[in-house]
């Protein structure tokens, strides 16, 4: 593990027994106790993920908003102060280069949250974006912050018991800034990836370690246990939320993706505007759906989606869904077969195994 990338809780993991892996060249746990116990876990409790290695950029000024209209597909004129709004941000060619989260942190300051696998490549895209809107300062401050995410039921009790502040306050893609967390002074969000209720904690790389450690602590009691990458995905994929690099990519537009209500082709000119306006003149290429498995097996990504024995399709992510208990999957079809109900086949290990379109999200959770 010498050679990857390490959060500032690596220490931590090791010390909980976490199975370390290989993650886009992260060295982060995979799971602690089983995934699948992991995953309950999260459900009917809470559990504690490192997600240090996620990417954040600073962006500040004037311009800081014009350039961010004009990176992102979403509409963030109307965010408030303290508010977080979700968005992919697309090519010149409608494709997604990424999404991500953006924090408004003041009136003309702006911090968003990137994938771990595209820190370098949103920079980039940004900076060079940004050459359009001198009144925009743009720094990638990745490596002085660090991210944990407490999610479930009890995550509020959990983090009450340390941070000084209402948390009831905070409502879902809210912020509170400078909060004292046991001591440690944090910026917390009601967001998460998991379909469950649940707060992101961003503190200092420095102060990450004591936190993970006294939160867990303080959180045994409320059935808290550290949770890994494992369990991470599975809760993600029940609730739908789509994974860059499985569900979208650069060649792969927000309104394939099913992200179509984060494109407001009325606020004006944005990057990918025309191409996205083309496709929804001229139709989709393709649709995401939810696919049930009908017959035995489990469909993993990247395995074909069948019609009548021909290839229409791919699966993107599939799994066994613990809280469910079905063999569900995401893929890509044609349009015309992304109607619920319709009957396709995914080939496992060679054969064709029945599945049908079905409604998504495949799990949410009952206060929604």
């Amino acid at each position: 593990m010498e050679e990857l990338k390490k959060t500032p809780l690596y220490g931590n993991h090791l010390k909980y027994g976490g199975r370390i892996i290989d993650f886009a060249g992260w060295a982060l746990p995979v799971q602690f106790r089983s995934i699948i116990e992991e995953h309950h876990q999260v459900r009917r409790a809470a559990g504690l993920f490192d997600v240090s290695d996620m990417g954040e950029l600073d962006i500040r000024g004037p311009q800081a908003l014009d350039l961010i209209q004009y990176a992102l597909t979403n509409d963030m004129s109307t965010l408030a102060v303290n508010q977080v709004r979700y968005s992919p941000m697309c090519n010149h060619r409608g494709g997604v280069v990424d999404d991500l989260l953006v924090y408004r942190l003041g009136e003309d300051h702006y911090f968003l949250v990137i994938n771990a696998a595209n820190i370098e490549k949103d920079y980039n895209w940004i900076r060079d974006l940004a050459g359009r809107f001198p009144g925009a300062k743009v720094e990638n401050v990745s490596d002085r912050v660090a991210e944990l995410a407490l999610q479930g039921p009890n995550s509020e009790a959990i983090l009450g018991k340390l941070a000084k502040t209402d948390l009831s306050a905070i409502r879902y893609y809210w912020c509170q800034q400078s909060v004292d967390v046991g001591g440690v002074r944090c910026m917390v969000s009601r967001t998460g990836y998991t379909g469950e209720d649940g707060f992101e904690i961003f503190c200092s790389p420095e102060d990450a370690p004591g936190l993970w450690d006294t939160l867990l602590e303080v959180g045994d009691e409320l059935g808290l246990w550290p949770c890994g990458l494992g369990c991470r995905d599975t809760l993600r994929f029940e609730a739908a939320m789509p994974l860059y690099g499985q569900e979208m990519d650069d060649d792969t537009t927000p309104l394939e993706a099913g992200l179509g209500k984060y494109v407001k082709f009325d606020k004006g000119d944005f990057v990918g505007r025309e191409p996205l306006l083309e496709e929804k003149r001229t139709g989709l290429r393709k649709k995401l759906v939810g696919l049930e498995m009908v017959g035995r097996g489990i469909a993993r990504t990247g395995y074909p989606v069948l019609k009548d024995g021909e290839k229409v399709g791919y699966v993107t992510t599939g799994s066994y869904a613990p809280t469910l208990d079905r063999n569900l999957a995401l893929a890509f079809v044609p349009p015309g077969l992304s109607e619920v109900d319709t009957a396709v086949q995914v080939e496992i290990r060679g054969r064709g195994v029945d599945a049908r379109v079905v409604k998504t999200p495949f799990y949410r959770r009952r206060e929604q």
